[in-house]
C-alpha cells in the first residue's frame, strides 16, 4: 500500500510502498501523534525503516491496498 508522509518545513513529502496493513500503519501513526511515541516507525517493500520525528508530522495519507499485476496484458 502507498502511504504518503508530509514532515513540516521540508519541501517534499515521503512516499513509500509498504506491506504493513492500513491497521498497523495507523496505529503507528496513532502512537506517535499520542504521545506514545517520539518516532513514526514504518517499513517499506525493501526493508528499509523509515523514521520520522513525530512532532515534525504534517499529514500522512494512507492508500488503498495494491493488487499486485502479474503477467502480460492484451494489446
Amino acid at each position: 500500500m502507498e502511504v504518503k508522509i508530509g514532515v513540516q518545513h521540508a519541501p517534499r513529502e515521503i512516499v513509500l510502498e509498504s506491506g504493513q496493513s492500513a491497521e498497523e500503519v495507523e496505529s503507528a501513526v496513532s502512537d506517535a501523534l499520542g504521545g506514545k511515541s517520539q518516532l513514526l516507525s514504518l517499513v517499506d517493500d525493501h526493508g528499509r525503516k523509515i523514521l520520522v520525528p513525530a512532532d515534525r508530522l504534517a499529514y500522512v495519507e494512507i492508500g488503498e491496498p495494491t493488487a499486485r499485476k502479474v503477467g502480460f496484458g492484451a494489446l
